[in-house]
């Protein structure tokens, strides 16, 4: 499940008009009272996080968020209520959009640069969420996916992890080729997030290059490992993680049944414990 789940598309009878987005206020009020039958608690905790977290900074930084006040409110309230259920603490000082705007003005984070306290106050707010979130999903979620050899259970990549998450549930569940292409579709958001945590346009950018867009994942993490992993101590790393980049590219489009599915999905998973282990060395 991901944070635009909570959206649902509605289609006029007018030829003319377009589809609309909203927010699926049937949804979130199953999320609230716990009567949602398909998906676990966990499952939608870290789907509606996202959404709450991405939705509250936009109403501090652009303000342009999707969800109405009375909707962040609804929203705000259903996290409380899963994360609850799951023993996880949360209570922020503010109930929606309305009294958030109240708390920041309050606690000065108004002026020049405010914009960026706000995001860094969020960021302290919901983070902490994201990570027990992530450790309960990674010590319950059932998978014959590949797992690190190592003694975390994720990567520290908040967005990676809940696409690395997404793609070991949509495998486990994949019976038809419409659900193991789903899952090809799943490495690919794996490597998107992988491009976007990894490559840091400071460190990894060159003078007079324009930055590739977060879509070209293979130049984006290329780049990652020539500077990262440099000198002849790091030649055969080197090659393998490249080489599992070729792998990961080459197959999560072909993943028509479950052996071609597993060896995309492995591929993805490896390359991004590869990558996080490298960014420590």
């Amino acid at each position: 499940m991901r944070a635009d789940d909570f959206f649902k598309d509605i289609v006029s009878g007018d030829p003319w008009s377009t589809e609309q987005r909203i927010f699926d206020e049937d949804l979130i009020r199953q999320t609230h009272a716990g009567t949602m039958t398909n998906r676990s608690d966990v499952e939608v905790a870290v789907a509606l996080a996202r959404l709450v977290h991405d939705e509250f900074q936009e109403r501090a930084t652009s303000d342009s968020p999707r969800l109405s006040v009375p909707d962040s409110r609804a929203a705000l309230a259903a996290l409380r209520s899963v994360l609850g259920r799951l023993g996880v603490p949360f209570l922020p000082p503010f109930s929606d959009f309305a009294t958030f705007y109240q708390y920041w003005r309050r606690e000065g984070m108004t002026g020049a640069g405010s914009w960026g306290q706000r995001r860094a106050y969020l960021a302290e707010l919901f983070n902490p969420i994201h990570d027990v979130l992530a450790d309960i999903e990674a010590g319950s979620a059932s998978t014959t996916l590949a797992q690190p050899v190592t003694t975390h259970l994720r990567t520290g990549w908040t967005r990676v992890d809940e696409e690395v998450a997404e793609l070991r549930r949509h495998f486990h569940a994949a019976q038809s080729p419409q659900d193991y292409r789903n899952v090809g579709n799943d490495c690919v958001a794996v490597m998107e997030r992988l491009s976007e945590a990894a490559y840091s346009k400071d460190r990894h950018l060159r003078d007079g290059e324009v930055e590739p867009p977060i879509a070209q994942t293979k130049a984006r993490l290329e780049r990652v490992v020539e500077v990262d992993l440099t000198g002849p101590s790091n030649v055969e790393l080197r090659k393998s993680i490249r080489a599992t980049i070729e792998m990961a590219q080459a197959v999560n489009h072909r993943t028509p049944d479950r052996r071609n599915a597993g060896i995309a999905a492995d591929a993805v998973i490896l390359l991004a414990n590869m990558l996080r282990r490298s960014s420590h060395a």
